[in-house]
């Protein structure tokens, strides 16, 4: 929640050395295990992206370890590039935006579910 670069970072002032560093390589492992699992769910695992001659000469695990760096690098990215709020700023913009927005994401795909009879059959 605080960055790493501030000079007091919350509750990160009672750890130093060691402790610090167990955090951090903790945080990190968390990070690499998301990838890892958004590597196996979503980009097709260790599969390459497409199944011909010169794709498939590679192993699969250069392929697992090409895609779980990619989706480490656009972490980074997203890390870098978004704005830190503030924890009011943060909690107005989960309950004023993204609950309304998803609370009609589910209602049109329900609507759209039904009206084209996709939709569970009342038996």
């Amino acid at each position: 929640a605080e960055a790493e670069s501030e000079l007091v970072a919350g509750f990160m002032v009672e750890y130093s050395s060691t402790p610090y560093l167990l955090f951090m390589l903790g945080e990190y492992v968390a990070i690499m295990t998301m990838c890892s699992l958004t590597t196996i769910l979503f980009l097709g695992g260790w599969a390459p992206p497409v199944a011909l001659p010169p794709f498939t000469w590679l192993p699969g695990v250069f392929w697992f370890a090409l895609k779980v760096c990619l989706v480490f690098f656009m972490f980074a990215l997203v890390k870098a590039f978004v704005p830190r709020y503030r924890y009011d700023q943060l909690m107005r913009l989960g309950w004023k935006v993204f609950l309304p927005l998803s609370i009609a994401s589910v209602v049109i795909v329900a609507l759209v579910l039904q009206v084209m009879g996709w939709g569970p059959v009342a038996g």
